[in-house]
């Protein structure tokens, strides 16, 4: 049960609903709130699908690969490292240019803001080092997954709530959070190693 937690938790943080709420509200603002709500929906359904089959096979394609758990602890642990940097400090530029865009279509909410090649990237991680309880992080998915489209569809109401500073404050808040979290990655990895 605390792995189930441990793992929505990170996998929520990586998806990051609370910083990508502007971002979201910049590009379906122009659609009618119905019309909002049906392109929202599709496009987290469309990310749910990539998302769980990543998480299928990932464990099969590193296994392929021949990757020992300890190299997969250790890489996830700097991946998620780089991800939280990008928490705390975001590229403005980059979000400017999502938001310069008509009706989304698979890109850029499903691919890259929810399902993005940091979430693709733990997912296959995670799949390979706990191969044995796949049941158990499809829960842990469909939770995360869950939790971001509450938070997503209820935008306004977070937006009017923390403001776009509180917004932005919580956001690098998460991003230390998971800094501690791949730190922890990191040296459960290297542990690991120093002992074979």
């Amino acid at each position: 049960m605390n792995e189930i937690i441990s793992t929505t938790i990170l996998l929520i943080l990586i998806m990051d609903p609370l910083g990508n709420l502007p971002i979201f509200m910049s590009v379906l603002k122009h659609l009618h709130p119905k019309r909002r709500v049906i392109v929202l929906m599709r496009e987290m359904i469309i990310a749910l699908i990539i998302m769980v089959l990543f998480l299928l096979v990932g464990e099969k394609t590193l296994s392929l690969l021949d990757l020992k758990s300890e190299t997969v602890s250790i890489s996830g642990g700097i991946i998620l490292f780089l991800i939280a940097i990008k928490m705390i400090f975001p590229n403005m530029k980059e979000n400017e240019e999502l938001m310069n865009q008509s009706e989304p279509f698979l890109v850029p909410l499903a691919i890259p803001l929810v399902a993005g090649p940091s979430l693709l990237a733990t997912l296959m991680l995670l799949s390979h080092q706990y191969s044995h309880q796949v049941s158990s992080l499809l829960i842990s998915l469909l939770l995360a997954w869950g939790s971001t489209m509450m938070i997503l569809l209820s935008s306004g109401t977070f937006l009017k709530f923390l403001g776009t500073n509180g917004v932005h404050a919580l956001e690098r808040l998460m991003g230390l959070i998971l800094i501690m979290l791949s730190t922890q990655m990191f040296l459960d990895g290297m542990t690991a190693w120093f002992k074979i």
